[in-house]
C-alpha cells in the first residue's frame, strides 16, 4: 500500500452542521502524522472524540478519486475534499473492514466503512454521494503508536 497523502484538520466542516453551511475549517497536507494507539491523530478534529472511537483514522483510495473525478466529469478537485486523512494507492480498503492491519510499523484494525454522505455532493460535484456508496473509504482505530509517512513531495494548507 503507497500512502500518497496525509491531511488532518483541526475542526469539522460538515459533522453536527445539518441544515446549515458548512464551516471553512482547512484540511492541512503533511508530511508525516503521529498515531496515538486508542485516540487518534495528533492534531486532527477526531483526537480523543469517543472512547472506542471507530474513526480514529480514516482511509481513502486515490484509484477511487480519480475514477470519481472522471465519472463526474471535474477534474479540477483536491483529494482532500472527501475529508480522510490517508489517501492510498494499490490496496481495495473494503478488504480491510473487520481486519487487522499494519503500515509502515503501525498496526490498525479496520472498522467499517467511511460512508459517504450528502455533503459529498456539496464538497465535490452532484453525484459523488452515489458514486461513492460502497467505496467511500474505511474507518480505522489506531493499535500501536507510530508516525506515517506520505509519499507526497510537498505540505500545504487546502
Amino acid at each position: 500500500m503507497e500512502i500518497c497523502h496525509l491531511y488532518i484538520s483541526p475542526d469539522h466542516n460538515f459533522v453536527g452542521h445539518h441544515g446549515r453551511q458548512p464551516d471553512t475549517y482547512p484540511a492541512l497536507e503533511v508530511p508525516v502524522i503521529e498515531c496515538i494507539a486508542g485516540r487518534g491523530i495528533r492534531g486532527d478534529r477526531y483526537l480523543d472524540f469517543k472512547d472506542n472511537y471507530k474513526g480514529q483514522i480514516t482511509f481513502f483510495s486515490l484509484e477511487i478519486f480519480d475514477k470519481l473525478c472522471g465519472t463526474l466529469q471535474v477534474h479540477d478537485r483536491s483529494p482532500w475534499l472527501v475529508r480522510r486523512n490517508v489517501i492510498t494507492r494499490g490496496v481495495d480498503l473494503n478488504e480491510l473492514i473487520d481486519q487487522d492491519f499494519e503500515i509502515q510499523g503501525i498496526r490498525f484494525q479496520g472498522t467499517e466503512e467511511c460512508r459517504p454522505c450528502y455533503w459529498m455532493d456539496h464538497a465535490i460535484a452532484p453525484g459523488a454521494q452515489k458514486f461513492l456508496k460502497g467505496r467511500g473509504g474505511l474507518r480505522a482505530r489506531i493499535l500501536t503508536n507510530g508516525t506515517l509517512r506520505s509519499t507526497a513531495r510537498l505540505a500545504q494548507a487546502v
